[in-house]
């Protein structure tokens, strides 16, 4: 928990902490020129004084490498999870939509005997079944941008732990971590909106010949003008759920917590975390690439076996092979793509502590106690 391990003590600056104490001055002989300060310690994965950009990349490299288990085994239980609802959804509404489905898929062009009245059903299992892939993606994407700043409790001290510890620790903080992320998902998902719907609206201005094409084109241009606010707000409460989970903070004061410390080094903070989703898209495409090709090499003999008018089932079944692989390296890419950026993001708010707080003395004083 955040109250026993250094991050709301005296210099802390948690929820009740004093004013931010001021560096101590050098001791005698130090300011001489003839001998150098020495190094601030590093108890664990990062050296406890303001951080370097080396610092804050090297730091989150160590702490993959040596807490990978328990990240790792947060995000597949999650990611895991999610896709095991997903699916279940997915059964339960094609149990209840199979025979429409199937005079869907048989009829033709020229077919009236499937109506718009039949395709209603389809639609409102297609919706319900996105709703809840949707909500299971939130909740993994949330215990795992807990799971970050939970391992890093332990990481800064150098200290282990567990992926039960782990997992107690985040799960009890999920709810907040969405509360706080509620507003940057929300600023998102209408961006997204405005341009799906611009998308839509372009289409079906070119296909029926209608004068709507200003009208996309607007919708294009308020979307260009919206991703500016969305980035601004994005990186200003950047340090949400690292404040949830270090200090137990609830939802709106972890939202202020993190403008308050976010304020005076945005494009510091913004240059970083797009230099971590960078790093970590590079990665998950150096991993998910190979797994296409192997998964397109095994479904080849499949695919050449089928006949000249395959069905849906004998083409699904010989890309089998294929589907499986996609998934996996999807799966993989998602993991790197939400853990490795989550754990720089962590370690910047742990950064901008020690700068705006003075907290590295709270933080050695915690590591030289026993666990």
């Amino acid at each position: 928990m955040a109250h026993d391990s250094g991050w709301n003590g005296p210099h802390g600056g948690g929820p009740h902490a004093g004013p931010p104490q001021p560096p101590q001055p050098p001791p005698p002989g130090w300011g001489g020129g003839w001998m150098p300060p020495p190094p601030p310690p590093k108890p664990g994965v990062i050296p406890l004084a303001p951080l370097s950009l080396g610092d804050v990349l090297g730091g989150s490299m160590t702490t993959v490498g040596r807490y990978w288990k328990q990240l790792l085994g947060t995000a597949v239980l999650m990611y895991g999870g999610a896709l095991l609802v997903t699916l279940a959804a997915l059964a339960v509404a094609y149990s209840a939509t199979s025979d429409t489905l199937d005079r869907a898929i048989e009829s033709d062009a020229y077919d009236d005997s499937f109506t718009a009245d039949d395709a209603v059903p389809l639609i409102v299992a297609f919706v319900a079944v996105c709703l809840v892939a949707v909500l299971a993606m939130v909740v993994a994407n949330a215990a795992i941008m807990a799971a970050c700043p939970a391992v890093l409790q332990d990481a800064v001290l150098g200290r282990r732990t567990t992926l039960g510890a782990v997992w107690k620790r985040a799960w009890a903080r999920v709810p907040a971590v969405i509360g706080a992320m509620l507003l940057p998902w929300l600023v998102a998902t209408l961006i997204m909106g405005i341009f799906v719907g611009s998308y839509v609206l372009m289409i079906v201005s070119f296909v029926t010949d209608e004068t709507s094409v200003a009208w996309a084109v607007a919708g294009f241009v308020l979307m260009l003008a919206c991703i500016p606010v969305a980035v601004w707000v994005w990186v200003l409460f950047s340090l949400a759920p690292a404040a949830v989970v270090f200090e137990s903070q609830r939802p709106v004061a972890a939202l202020r917590r993190s403008a308050a410390l976010v304020k005076g080094s945005w494009w510091r903070i913004f240059g970083i975390s797009m230099l971590a989703w960078l790093i970590a898209m590079v990665a998950g495409y150096i991993v998910q690439f190979p797994l296409t090709i192997i998964g397109m090499m095994t479904s080849m003999p499949g695919m050449a076996s089928t006949g000249s008018d395959p069905g849906v089932a004998e083409v699904l079944t010989s890309m089998a092979g294929y589907l499986v692989f996609v998934m996996l390296g999807s799966i993989i890419s998602q993991i790197i793509a939400t853990t490795y950026p989550q754990v720089v993001t962590g370690l910047l708010y742990v950064d901008q502590r020690i700068r705006k707080e003075n907290l590295a003395p709270a933080l050695a004083e915690a590591a030289a106690a026993p666990h």
